[in-house]
């Protein structure tokens, strides 16, 4: 089986992938545009071949270097990158290769469209907030006229909570639009509640090998914008409600052979047409491995490898590795410098050296979202999961 992975160094645990993979006999082949010198040695070991490109953004290096494999390896079984951000990519590629084992590029879009998902989302009975295409400042202000302040804009076709913002006001409103965006947007109602996702890993037949959930207590569009602290966990176990609006989405978007990553509000209050207090609303679709160091958390939460399930998946269609060791709230805390934190970094990994699993600078590519210092512990409670946070951010 020939397996192309773009950018496998990026993010750099990405290597845990080739290396699972080339553990069952894959042939791992790369593609990527850092020099090969400046791989992980774990990464250079799992590769049976590199190839070089000035810039991945390049299509047509990134088409010749496929292309290279095909010729010196033989057909290409799989083209994939597991970044939200290649995924259009990965799917012109394959359409390109006919390879037949991940979307291409005519499913693509459901995928990638925040206004397609929402008819996928009822399809699957799940509330979704009201929204329209914003197109110029009258048609915002009838659209706020409808369903009243705040509202959210985001890019029809976005990354996460990138250029996402929240207007509260007229004048918000008219700032918004004294610059008109680029990019197609599109503006929703407010829903107030915490992102609850469902994240795992499917077959072809669409029959989840591994799933979690994980919690983000404070709003992933106010860490970006505001740089306000970050913070999520993984759950020990997943709430029944979120396995079910989990499995019924990905049932109606016909997702198989991925990772996937499916973001939900858990209301916070009462919202009209939307439900009571504490029911699951529908958010984002991602076809692709939650961000950061999420891949990580799940393991240290769940006593799992989900690395080696998704390698599993690739090359037998069935998860071959079982695990059922003890679970735990797994949860990350970003810190940013110039903050006067009341304990350093090294004195809060003493502090929680029993439950500490990883302390490590962020990438800076990651640290406008995510902070510039990472706190991974585990416990066994959410009450320890709140008191760790509030030390972790205490300021002098």
């Amino acid at each position: 089986m020939n397996f192309v992975f773009i950018s496998p160094n990026f993010p750099e645990a990405y290597w845990h992938f080739c290396a699972c993979l080339a553990d069952n006999g894959v042939t791992v082949l790369g593609v990527g545009d850092a020099p090969y010198d400046a791989l992980v040695p774990e990464l250079r070991n799992a590769l049976t071949e590199y190839y070089r490109v000035d810039s991945l953004e390049n299509y047509d290096q990134v088409y010749r270097a496929v292309a290279f494999f095909s010729f010196r390896y033989g057909k290409i079984d799989w083209i994939e990158s597991n970044n939200e951000y290649w995924l259009e990519q990965d799917a012109r590629l394959r359409t390109d290769f006919n390879v037949t084992t991940g979307l291409k590029s005519h499913e693509i879009e459901k995928y990638k469209s925040k206004s397609l998902m929402k008819a996928y989302y009822r399809k699957a009975g799940i509330p979704a907030a009201r929204w329209a295409r914003v197109t110029d400042l009258t048609a915002a202000r009838a659209f706020i006229a409808e369903v009243g302040y705040p509202v959210v804009v985001k890019p029809d076709n976005g990354v996460g909570a990138t250029a996402t913002y929240k207007l509260s006001s007229d004048a918000d409103t008219a700032a918004f639009f004294s610059m008109p965006p680029d990019a197609a947007y599109v503006m929703e109602e407010f829903v107030p509640g915490v992102v609850t996702t469902y994240d795992g890993i499917c077959n072809s037949k669409g029959e989840v090998l591994f799933a979690a959930s994980h919690i983000s207590p404070t709003s992933i569009m106010d860490m970006v914008n505001d740089h306000n602290p970050c913070s999520y966990y993984v759950s020990k176990q997943i709430p029944p409600e979120v396995e079910a609006a989990g499995r019924a989405t990905l049932k109606v978007f016909g997702a198989s052979s991925r990772f996937f990553h499916l973001e939900f509000f858990r209301l916070t209050a009462d919202k009209e047409g939307l439900g009571k207090t504490g029911d699951i609303v529908a958010l984002e679709v991602n076809m692709r491995p939650a961000g950061g160091f999420t891949p990580d958390m799940l393991n240290f939460s769940q006593s799992a490898d989900v690395y080696q399930l998704w390698a599993d998946m690739i090359a037998f269609d069935e998860a071959r590795h079982i695990y059922d060791g003890p679970r735990s709230y797994c949860v990350f805390a970003g810190r940013r410098d110039g903050c006067d934190y009341v304990l350093t970094s090294e004195q809060l990994e003493q502090h929680y050296a029993a439950n500490a699993r990883l302390f490590t600078r962020i990438p800076d590519a990651l640290s406008p979202a995510m902070g510039n210092q990472g706190a991974i512990c585990c416990f066994n409670t959410e009450e320890e999961v709140f008191d760790f946070l509030h030390t972790a951010f205490a300021v002098k």
